[in-house]
């Protein structure tokens, strides 16, 4: 990433961390919602931020959207809320932890899929038995996904004990996010997935939680796409940094209005 732009993000991590947002009652909560908003709004769900809110927090449900759209937004929610826990005793990133968080995104929406090869329910986290494509991209065999899954894992979990810089945690939180998902090693709900291993990373070191905004969905294909074309996960880091100095500054302006408008 060009040195202007880590200076960039590392200046608004520093406002952001000393508003004492982190401190504020709400604003995991907040923070939570607003994630499993986008995530799933990337992926299909119709409910407007203000609809996941009162559901995941009151439990309503919106009139007129589909029963799945819901369903999706909850079990994100519950999957997020459950790595973020699973950090503060950090557990060990391993394809077990992998799978629990796709049955967790998966656990209402999934279901048992017949394949040639056999029968496998994509609602408990279990590998995909058959080869998946997504527009012009066809993702690794089957066959593969399990021993490509441990070795990311492996490697997570060597490098996620010794990062020492800002930079080091949230660059291998978004190239555990571009390898998982390139890997695609589920049925359905691998971006999911994946943004949520990306967070599990940035949990583990007390980072704040990263956003893929559902507004920008196609320059996130595009990101992903291109640093496929490149071999590099550049643009891809690239386009994540954009994404979390636009939330870091979204924050910052909203903590600093409440404060005008209370001493107003």
């Amino acid at each position: 990433m060009p040195k202007t732009k880590i200076m960039t993000f590392e200046a608004l991590l520093e406002k952001f961390r000393s508003l004492y947002i982190e401190d504020s009652i709400n604003y995991e909560l907040m923070s939570e919602i607003l994630i499993s908003h986008h995530s799933t709004a990337i992926e299909g769900s119709t409910l407007s931020e203000e609809e996941s809110r009162l559901l995941i927090i009151e439990g309503l449900t919106a009139k007129g959207k589909p029963i799945t759209h819901h369903l999706m937004v909850q079990d994100h929610y519950n999957a997020l809320v459950e790595i973020v826990e699973l950090s503060k005793n950090k557990h060990e990133i391993n394809p077990g932890l992998i799978q629990n968080i796709n049955a967790n995104v998966m656990k209402n929406t999934g279901c048992v899929i017949n394949t040639a090869l056999g029968s496998f329910d994509s609602s408990k986290g279990e590998w995909r038995k058959v080869n998946v494509h997504a527009g012009t991209r066809t993702f690794v065999s089957y066959q593969k996904v399990e021993s490509l899954v441990k070795i990311l894992c492996d490697d997570l979990q060597d490098r996620i004990v010794n990062l020492k810089t800002v930079i080091d945690i949230y660059d291998l939180a978004f190239n555990a996010h571009y390898s998982l998902v390139s890997i695609h090693p589920f049925a359905d709900g691998n971006g999911r997935t994946s943004r949520l291993l990306m967070n599990y990373i940035l949990a583990y070191h007390k980072m704040p939680l990263a956003i893929v905004f559902k507004e920008e969905r196609l320059d996130y294909i595009n990101a992903l796409e291109e640093s496929r074309k490149q071999e590099t996960t550049e643009p891809f880091k690239l386009f994540m940094y954009d994404q979390q100095r636009k939330y870091l500054q979204q924050e910052i302006d909203k903590t600093l209005q409440q404060d005008y408008i209370f001493i107003k």
